[in-house]
């Protein structure tokens, strides 16, 4: 018998229900079909086919990164969020299917006969046992409102997977853009080291020419200023430094760890591969922010079904079978059989417009739901398009400041020399060691900006993801 009823409970449950959600439907690509062959690279490589430690050649960074993917802080929240999210999903699907509880109970009771007929004296004492399966108010979901329910928690679950993703590819990017500045910091050091000593023995030798009496005092304090400009950079350049190696620390999880590979100069950064960016709708499947975006969207239109059957009846089953007896030893005897069996229902009928205020709060939703989508797109196709411009103009830009230093250092040379036979006067020089200094930082700086845009171009084609390739 209590197979029969709860059959019949399952077979109500998983009668067919009617859906009162809107169908999903991706919104319409809110970009350019395709990006500006302008700016479009011959690359054949898939970004989302690579593993950072695949992009990234410099084995330094690579530790760095997987340091920081263990330990960073905000990625274990984040990963705390998806565990979250799936138990909110294993709560709510499991309100689909009926709930069984067993239960057994004892009791032993002595009734006073004068309570049942007055002025009887004794008393009776009474054991009875009773043991039973039961279901209590099992929801029929006729309307779709649990199952809608459902499949919005399971929706917010996959937008919290994704939005992990997006947050471990934000890591690698933050790791990776601090550890090129980092670089460059440290060769901003260098420089300002190399030139602070030249002009230290700049103004010994004008020293030593002022007390001569070959030259003025003009001289001599311009090498002053000259020297006073090369401290100051050094010491701006170690506040950079010691700035970037905090911030490295607080995205690797705490102190940077010691023995790490020996670091590639900015010079070996590059790992000679050419990405192929595809087409601004590949983005929709490789990119997780866009996916975290698109379940947001599909949770508010489940929402809208759970809302609309918000209007109808709400059937509920209660159902028990067991077995009662004073006797233990015939508890479990046919004549001890009980069971009991009964719908329940609940008719909305005045509310002052909560279920209407309800389903416009849930269509309001879906509406800032698919504006967010859209918006989420857009900037991805403008990330990839700022990145592809970024790879040909940063490009060009270090190539002319390459020539551009070659070329100052030459001026820098020809002025010393024309300085030296008396042909100018030291404010010739002063010029062109300045232009020189000003030039090599220019141009450390656009490299580790070139550096910086291949990982950008690289994370915003959803590159970090795969599995590194076996070797």
């Amino acid at each position: 018998m209590i197979r029969k009823i709860s059959a019949s409970l399952m077979a109500l449950a998983l009668a067919g229900c009617v859906n009162l959600a809107p169908d999903h439907e991706r919104p319409a690509l809110a970009s350019a079909p395709a990006y500006d062959p302008e700016f479009r690279p011959d690359g054949t490589v898939v970004a989302s086919t690579l593993s950072y430690r695949e992009w990234f050649s410099d084995p330094r960074l690579v530790s760095l990164i997987d340091t920081a993917v263990a330990n960073n802080r905000d990625l274990v929240a984040a990963t705390a969020r998806i565990e979250q999210a799936r138990a909110q999903y294993r709560i709510q699907d499991s309100r689909r299917l009926p709930t069984a509880v067993a239960d057994a109970a004892a009791t032993r009771s002595r009734i006073p006969l004068g309570s049942i007929a007055p002025g009887t004296p004794g008393s009776v004492t009474i054991n009875r046992y009773d043991v039973g399966v039961g279901v209590s108010s099992f929801e029929l979901d006729f309307w779709g409102r649990i199952a809608n329910l459902s499949e919005a928690a399971r929706a917010q679950y996959l937008a919290a997977e994704a939005n992990q993703r997006a947050f471990y590819l934000s890591l690698i990017a933050d790791v990776a853009t601090t550890y090129f500045a980092l670089l460059e910091s440290e060769a901003q050091i260098d420089l300002a080291q190399a030139t602070l000593e030249s002009r230290q023995e700049g103004l010994r030798i004008a020293r030593l020419r002022l007390d001569a009496g070959v030259t003025s005092a003009l001289p001599f304090r311009q090498s002053e200023t000259l020297l006073t400009t090369a401290e100051q950079q050094l010491a701006a350049q170690r506040l950079s430094q010691a700035q970037q190696r905090n911030q490295l620390s607080v995205l690797v999880g705490g102190t940077t760890p010691e023995n790490l590979p020996v670091a590639l100069p900015m010079s070996g950064q590059e790992n000679g591969m050419e990405l192929d960016p595809g087409t601004p709708s590949d983005l929709l499947l490789v990119r997780p922010d866009i996916v975290a975006a698109e379940e947001q969207l599909r949770a508010a239109r489940a929402n809208i079904g759970a809302a609309r059957a918000a209007f109808f009846p709400t059937i509920s089953l209660t159902g028990n079978a067991g077995f009662s007896s004073n006797d233990l030893d015939n508890l479990f005897s046919s004549d001890g059989l009980s069971w009991s069996f009964g719908p329940s229902i609940s008719l909305p009928i005045f509310d002052w417009g909560a279920r209407e205020a309800d389903l416009d709060l849930a269509k309001a939703r879906e509406v800032e739901q698919v504006a967010v989508y859209e918006k989420t797109v857009q900037e991805a196709f403008r990330e990839v398009s700022d990145a592809l411009a970024g790879r040909r103009w940063l490009a060009e830009q270090v190539a002319a400041l390459t020539q551009g230093v070659a070329a100052q250092e030459r001026i820098t040379r020809l002025a010393r020399l024309r300085y030296r036979e008396g042909v100018a006067d030291y404010l010739e020089v002063l010029d062109a060691e300045r232009n020189l200094f000003t030039a090599q930082q220019q141009l450390l700086t656009t490299q580790r900006a070139f550096l910086q845009n291949g990982t950008s171009l690289f994370v915003a084609l959803g590159g970090g993801l795969a599995v590194e390739t076996p070797s």
